[in-house]
């Protein structure tokens, strides 16, 4: 049995299972606890799709929406007509519909110069994919990915301080 139910502190309303044997209800919107027998009951269904549409009506009606909501189909026929991929737009149509070529984007999306790392990635990238990563080896690398020798110096020792590097005789660990 599902049981909607409104909150007396914001007036929010939403769906209750097992409204007569739950003690307690905790209003998603204000996140305070309500004993359910002093809730007020505004619907109860055996069908939680009813007790949805039930809801929407009351929502619609206290914000005065009723003559729209009446027009509107039911919830369960617009998941479905939504769950239709006819219905659906696909990436190229609305690229296309916004005047961008999806054929650039789909280009852009598979280069190798989209992949961008953080400066500490690359730092953390070049420790784990050598052998003996030192001083040198790791600003070589750093370098090569746009991060500046200074910067990386700098990137070694403040994660060496914060003890997410180790340094022993001149070669780095990520811990």
């Amino acid at each position: 049995m599902y049981a909607v139910v409104g909150c007396t502190d914001c007036s929010a309303m939403w769906l209750l299972e097992d409204a007569h044997t739950a003690e307690s209800a905790t209003c998603p919107r204000c996140r305070r606890t309500h004993q359910t027998k002093k809730l007020r009951h505004f619907v109860e269904e055996s069908d939680r799709e009813a007790a949805r549409q039930a809801r929407s009506a009351l929502l619609a009606k206290r914000d005065g929406n009723s003559a729209a909501f009446a027009d509107t189909a039911h919830v369960a026929e617009m998941e479905q007509t939504l769950a239709d991929d006819s219905q659906q737009v696909t990436d190229d149509e609305y690229l296309s519909g916004v005047g961008i070529d999806p054929d650039t984007v789909e280009s852009a999306a598979q280069s190798d110069d989209t992949t961008q790392q953080s400066r500490p990635e690359i730092v953390r990238s070049a420790i784990s994919s050598q052998d003996t990563p030192t001083d040198e080896t790791i600003i070589s690398y750093a370098t090569n990915r746009g991060v500046p020798a200074d910067a990386t110096h700098a990137l070694l020792e403040k994660l060496t301080q914060k003890g997410e590097l180790t340094k022993s005789n001149g070669v780095y660990r990520l811990l």
